[in-house]
């Protein structure tokens, strides 16, 4: 069984590093880390973003921390329950300060309207059919208000609210609502949970637009089901895998 320490204990807080997730996960494979062990970043020179992306962030001013997760519970066929568990304690979070028009975009970002705020990176080390570790990276937009121009779509909590945030301490807040939801996910609650996360998903029931197979389609957004698909109508129900399709957004939100 997994340890019984909280997660975010320790919590360990770096300089610099080339990515929380890589740091986190050559922790794992030296064998000198466990369950709930956090390490946060001031900075990230290689930053890690969904699909090989980078995430980009400017020295202090956000939450880069990587978290590593025992879920010797799960089996490797529910993996997406954890991406739901994090995706709604970060909910949990972000909602507490940005208040409303807050979503969780299929399948791991933060949207705060048509912007996003943060995102989640999840790998995993896996043994046969066990499911070892998980390394669980988030990034949160804090207290930056410029960003690199290639990005389309940012925003931060100070851009939202106007306010400073003491970034270290709210990666600790962030760590005690994944417990939160950790511990209802280890109560068997994963099917509330996911119930849960397509309440708050972002775009739901709406007509959107998407990139599939080079082509863009309209699609009503349905929900996701416990596979992680993203369930869409277009005069059928179809299932799409994460990775196959993009979103083609609308990015003229402004910020109050």
């Amino acid at each position: 069984m997994a340890s019984d320490h909280p997660i975010g204990k320790p919590f360990t807080i770096l300089d610099v590093v080339s990515s929380t997730n890589n740091y986190a996960m050559a922790k794992v494979q030296a064998q000198m880390a466990a369950h709930g062990a956090t390490w946060f970043a001031m900075y990230q020179s290689e930053g890690k973003g969904q699909r090989g992306k980078s995430w980009r962030a400017e020295p202090g001013q956000n939450i880069m921390q990587s978290i590593i997760i025992e879920p010797d519970f799960l089996s490797i066929d529910n993996q997406f329950l954890l991406t739901v568990a994090v995706s709604l304690a970060c909910y949990d979070f972000f909602v507490k300060y940005a208040i409303d028009q807050v979503a969780i975009k299929w399948a791991n970002d933060m949207y705060w309207r048509d912007r996003k705020a943060g995102g989640i990176l999840i790998e995993n080390i896996l043994q046969g059919k066990e499911w070892k570790y998980a390394v669980v990276g988030i990034g949160f937009n804090i207290n930056q208000t410029h960003f690199p121009n290639e990005l389309p779509n940012p925003v931060s909590l100070r851009q939202i609210t106007g306010n400073l945030f003491p970034v270290t301490e709210v990666g600790k807040e962030l760590c005690q609502y994944i417990e939160q939801r950790w511990q209802q996910l280890k109560l068997g609650m994963g099917e509330q949970l996911l119930a849960e996360y397509n309440s708050h998903l972002y775009k739901l029931n709406e007509q959107v637009q998407l990139k599939l197979n080079g082509a863009i389609i309209k699609a009503r957004v349905t929900g996701v089901n416990k596979q992680g698909q993203l369930l869409i109508y277009t005069g059928q129900q179809t299932a799409i895998n994460f990775g196959s399709v993009e979103w083609v957004l609308d990015h003229k939100s402004d910020v109050r």
